[in-house]
């Protein structure tokens, strides 16, 4: 059964499904997520603590990924074509500027737009993303070969393999607590959409992707970045260089976080997200 808080947007390259949630006249907050996430990855607590703090919430399917449908055949792409699909849902939204929130290779992303179309962007968060340097952000030694196994066709493995996946590049600290929620999160996840091609596709965007070093240095924006301690899929060290390259960016690495959002540190995540936003008035 459909959710009725989906709606589907005609971008050029695909139809794009995303839910705007929060306070309709807040200032708009768009969540841009990863590899081979859907926007159900962003969980719900923090979707919805970011409404009751007064924002517009938008997350989307990135091309390959949930109920978001290609036009064409689908192609090669690059990072930056997934960068226009989001500034085009905000066109489609008649938002001419928001927060910028991306996770993963949705930081990644964010960046791109923040450098691409600064107009578009009142603040920027980068969370467990890097800059596009080869020499930092890298991860550990078998972590993308568990990313690209292929599903087993029975459904009941194929959930616990995806579980699987969130337990390998998930926090170890919280791996406990956060493993009924892991398992509950591989179902929905392999129930509502499963693209056998789309991560592919989506790694080597990122492979192909320049290092974006100099031009997050010339950025001139409110920015935060946030990382995990306990990332094997992008080391800290991607966040500490997006940092070093955002001038006067506020760093906030969490020591027991993997790259995963697990529910202990939501409050202190939402905060950060919202004060930094908060620096949009500081610098109009």
């Amino acid at each position: 059964m459909s959710d009725p808080r989906e709606r589907f947007a005609e971008l050029t390259k695909v139809t794009a499904c995303y839910r705007d949630e929060g306070n309709e006249n807040g200032e708009p907050l768009l969540l841009v997520m990863g590899l081979s996430s859907q926007l159900i990855h962003w969980p719900q607590e923090i979707v919805d603590a970011l409404g009751e703090r007064g924002y517009r919430v938008i997350r989307f399917d990135n091309r390959d990924s949930g109920l978001t449908r290609w036009k064409v055949t689908p192609a090669q792409y690059f990072l930056q074509a997934m960068a226009d699909d989001a500034v085009e849902l905000l066109d489609h939204l008649g938002i001419e500027q928001a927060h910028v929130v991306g996770a993963s290779m949705g930081g990644m992303i964010s960046q791109l737009i923040a450098i691409g179309r600064p107009e578009r962007v009142r603040t920027l968060c980068s969370i467990m993303s890097t800059t596009g340097d080869p020499s930092v952000g890298q991860p550990a030694d078998g972590v993308i070969g568990e990313l690209l196994r292929p599903l087993p066709e029975d459904p009941r493995e194929a959930i616990i393999q995806i579980a699987h996946v969130y337990d390998v590049i998930g926090s170890r600290t919280h791996a406990a607590s956060e493993r009924p929620g892991r398992l509950e999160l591989a179902g929905e996840a392999y129930r509502r959409a499963v693209h056998p091609d789309g991560g592919a596709r989506q790694i080597a965007a990122i492979l192909m992707a320049l290092d974006r070093t100099r031009s997050l240095q010339a950025l001139r924006v409110p920015a935060l970045v946030i990382h995990g301690g306990e990332d094997p899929l992008i080391d800290i060290s991607g966040g500490e260089a997006t940092h070093a390259a955002v001038a006067g960016s506020t760093y906030l690495p969490l020591p027991d976080m993997g790259h995963d959002l697990p529910r202990p540190l939501h409050h202190r995540i939402v905060n950060s997200i919202v004060e930094n936003a908060q620096q949009r008035v500081a610098v109009a």
